[in-house]
């Protein structure tokens, strides 16, 4: 059968990973996949799997460009003979579903964020996401959000927890010359505990409130590294900057920007924090970090609640508390080898048991099945 996929861009993240992932799925399992988005960085690896790119202008938010694009959409859906449409954003998902509804075939949505409720037409323009023959949410937490916020029936709505992949982020498959180099280039010091919060500078992930819990820690050595910071919101850094120098912070905190190898750079840490004042649908970061065996500190809400388990492979604080982050910091970076050994075990086999790639494709896989009422491959 054939699955087209539709999201703005592919340059980068969790839901275009998640595409690319889904898209390599079907074509193991006998099926075609296609993929339409503005382009990106990340074509040349659906290319790799052997699935197929077209490019159309599905990322904008202009009315008039949504309505050509369902009628551009809808030209790829009989030349291509789809199947299925499943859309993962909302603008091309608006495309798509008129699409999917004039050539009368099912489509399928993923719910990837607990999206800010606002006005009347913010609402109305969010609502999309929660139409799909099927809607796939990525938590239980963002399932509540969907049957709280959306007259969607329950029977429409399935959880699918995202996955990472745990072939690549496997403390066993990153070599010494690997994470020897990322030390080098950053040039860490020998010796010094690691904090790393990796993911993009913006004020949502928490950075301030990390820097302020990082100022109590007053008899700790570290370096904490905010990793993968990007280009631009050069604002943002020099506030950041200006903070780690009234907090008394130099050389502690560093601001490092893109890492194309985070499994070596997630060895490197003695503890990984996410400390998003606002929930997140699932939290990739706190997964990567616990299939690498570190332990995470995360604030406690939103997908943070299962994907941590509180205690046993990280800590939970609450949002915005400081003291609670700075206590969990002092307690990660004091356990000892025997401990980091017990908790690395646990954490990875935690993810391995509920957030693989595997599991994340063979669930949705079926819900193309059911929909397409296949009983076995696609």
């Amino acid at each position: 059968m054939t699955i087209l996929q539709v999201l703005p861009s592919l340059e980068g993240g969790g839901v275009e990973r998640g595409t690319i992932e889904i898209a390599a799925a079907i074509q193991a399992a006998g099926g075609r996949a296609i993929v339409v988005s503005a382009g990106g960085k990340m074509v040349y690896e659906l290319d790799r799997v052997g699935a197929k790119h077209i490019t159309l202008p599905v990322q904008s938010k202009n009315p008039l460009v949504i309505r050509k694009n369902t009628k551009r959409l809808l030209k790829v859906i009989e030349d291509e003979k789809v199947d299925l449409v499943h859309a993962r954003s909302r603008a091309p998902a608006w495309s798509a579903m008129g699409a999917a509804k004039a050539a009368k075939i099912p489509f399928v949505t993923t719910f990837h964020a607990a999206y800010g409720r606002g006005g009347v037409l913010k609402n109305w323009y969010n609502s999309v996401m929660a139409k799909g023959d099927r809607v796939i949410a990525i938590s239980d937490f963002i399932a509540r959000h969907i049957q709280e916020n959306y007259q969607t029936p329950a029977e429409k709505i399935i959880t699918i927890a995202r996955g990472v992949d745990c072939r690549k982020f496997n403390p066993a498959a990153v070599s010494a010359e690997r994470i020897i180099k990322m030390a080098t280039d950053w040039a860490l010091p020998d010796g010094v505990p690691v904090i790393m919060m990796p993911g993009r500078l913006t004020r949502l992930k928490g950075h301030v409130e990390l820097i302020e819990a990082l100022a109590k820690l007053e008899n700790r050595n570290f370096l904490a590294l905010f990793v993968g910071a990007g280009s631009g919101r050069e604002a943002y850094r020099n506030e950041l900057n200006n903070l780690v120098i009234q907090k008394g912070l130099q050389g502690k905190v560093q601001i490092k920007d893109y890492c194309a190898d985070m499994s070596a750079a997630l060895m490197l840490a003695d503890v990984v924090i996410s400390a998003t004042n606002v929930p997140e649908g699932f939290g990739r970061v706190a997964v990567e970090a616990q299939a690498m065996g570190r332990p995470v500190i995360a604030t406690a809400h939103g997908g943070s609640l299962e994907t941590i388990k509180d205690g046993e492979t990280g800590w939970l604080v609450p949002v915005g508390d400081t003291d609670a982050m700075a206590k969990a910091i002092d307690q990660a970076l004091g356990m000892s080898p025997a401990e980091r050994e017990v908790i690395a075990e646990k954490t990875r086999q935690f993810v391995l048991q509920n957030f693989t790639v595997e599991k994340m494709c063979n669930a949705t896989l079926d819900v193309y099945r059911n929909l397409l009422q296949k009983p076995a491959g696609l």
